[in-house]
């Protein structure tokens, strides 16, 4: 945004501000159109800025996964590996739960062995799996998740999660318990 002309960061500010509205109301599918409307400006100022509608789902998002970062790197200096990794994961899950259209953002990333492969660097995904990276590294390590787990494995169930509940009545309920079951397992322990 460094060196664009004030309308220009006006209307930035605007169609992003707008864009979290309707993507909190219709998640992923909101219409760019409708951004466009509702913000004054045309649509092509809209896919200037936003040149795709992934573009702007990582835009809307970009604060919220920041914070998840943080949360990673606070996690990262906690005593258990296991359960630092775990609240992290539920905290991904709880934000994917509640906020309508990440769970689509993080699909479009192309699935690999390695986190940020085939991802912007700055894209939802990339940061989210750098995030975790020496999170899971460390509970690989210590042996207190199976071995050959990637972040790519624990991605997928988490926004398997949030799109399996996201049109039940209490999504994260339902999304509380399927954490659980995928953590503890379907039977019990002997």
């Amino acid at each position: 945004m460094t060196g664009q002309r004030a309308d220009a960061r006006r209307n930035y500010s605007r169609i992003l501000a707008v864009a979290e509205a309707e993507v909190a109301r219709h998640g992923a599918a909101a219409s760019l159109e409708q951004v466009a409307r509702t913000a004054g400006v045309g649509s092509a100022t809209v896919r200037r800025h936003f040149p795709t509608r992934q573009a702007l789902l990582e835009a809307v998002f970009q604060e919220r996964v920041q914070a998840l970062c943080r949360r990673a790197d606070d996690l990262g200096r906690s005593g258990d590996s296991r359960t630092a990794l775990l609240e992290w994961l539920h905290d991904l899950l709880a934000y994917a739960v509640s906020a309508r259209g990440l769970a689509d953002a993080l699909t479009y990333e192309p699935p690999t062995d390695r986190p940020a492969e085939g991802a912007a660097p700055d894209s939802c995904g990339a940061l989210l799996a750098d995030a975790a990276a020496p999170l899971l590294a460390r509970a690989l390590a210590e042996g207190t998740v199976r071995a050959g787990i990637t972040f790519h494995d624990l991605l997928t169930l988490v926004v398997g999660m949030a799109l399996a509940t996201e049109h039940y009545t209490d999504p994260s309920a339902r999304a509380d318990r399927l954490f659980t079951l995928a953590v503890e397992g379907l039977s019990p322990s002997p």
